[in-house]
């Protein structure tokens, strides 16, 4: 029987250019993906992009902008039913091997129900996204201190996004990036998607919290792919805020830890 895989997208102003590479990557690869998009957009500005795009299915949310984890919610139930679902940014691209190397390796390996390949950016640095639990001081030092002054917490904030394993070999890890996640879709569906109680941020950190406490939750560096990546809370007082508001919802469920 042909293993199903669906994947979902969620868009909010997006670059149109970014946005077409993220999608072709996930449709020009060999096994057949049924991908599902919610635009949380003012406008469906974006949709001209997959009017030539077969098993697409565009859905513009009325400029209602729901949150990261509720729009992919929405795209997920649009998908139905799969095997494998793949949660997408739509500013990342990858070569036609990365999903069928991870789905081989989720084949053999029944006790994982995430995982996640080597990170890059297009420049071909690596991006160290793989984190043990969040802490306060973690999440303050990376917002708040200079970056000049970051070498007084190096081997701390090293040690949090996980530099000793030296990102070239198989890890479990606790807290994956949200830009490129594949699931084994039925335990997803038994850890229940993603908590729309987070409107933007620690959504991934839930998710995964959440997933391992059951099922193994995987950083495979074999494959790679590229992400445009940058910290917009660090530009925007209103974006600082709701990631504030994010922690504080993502500690009070799980717990906090001070460093």
């Amino acid at each position: 029987m042909m293993t199903k895989i669906t994947a979902s997208l969620v868009l909010y102003k997006n670059n149109p250019d970014m946005v077409r590479k993220a999608v072709l990557s996930a449709m020009n690869t060999p096994l057949k993906i049924n991908l599902c998009i919610v635009d949380n957009s003012p406008s469906p500005d974006l949709e001209p992009i997959f009017k030539d795009l077969e098993d697409v299915d565009y859905y513009y949310n009325n400029g209602d902008n729901v949150g990261f984890g509720k729009a992919h919610n929405i795209a997920i139930s649009r998908c139905g039913v799969s095997d494998y679902h793949l949660v997408l940014n739509p500013d990342i691209y990858f070569d036609e091997n990365v999903i069928p190397e991870l789905i081989d390796y989720l084949e053999i390996n029944q006790e994982v129900g995430l995982i996640q390949p080597k990170i890059f950016f297009p420049s071909g640095e690596t991006q160290y996204l793989c984190k043990r639990y969040p802490t306060i001081l973690a999440l303050f030092a990376r917002r708040f201190v200079p970056k000049p002054l970051h070498f007084l917490l190096k081997s701390y904030l090293d040690s949090y996004e996980m530099r000793d394993m030296g990102y070239d070999k198989i890890a479990e890890v606790l807290y994956l990036s949200g830009c490129f996640m594949l699931f084994r879709k039925k335990y997803l569906d038994e850890i229940g998607r993603f908590d729309e109680n987070i409107f933007l941020h620690f959504e991934d950190a839930d998710i995964t919290w959440r997933m391992a406490k059951k099922y193994k939750t995987v950083f495979y560096p074999d494959v790679h792919i590229f992400h445009h990546w940058a910290r917009g809370s660090h530009n925007s007082l209103k974006q600082t805020i709701i990631t504030i508001q994010s922690a504080i919802y993502f500690f009070n469920k799980h717990g906090w830890k001070l460093f």
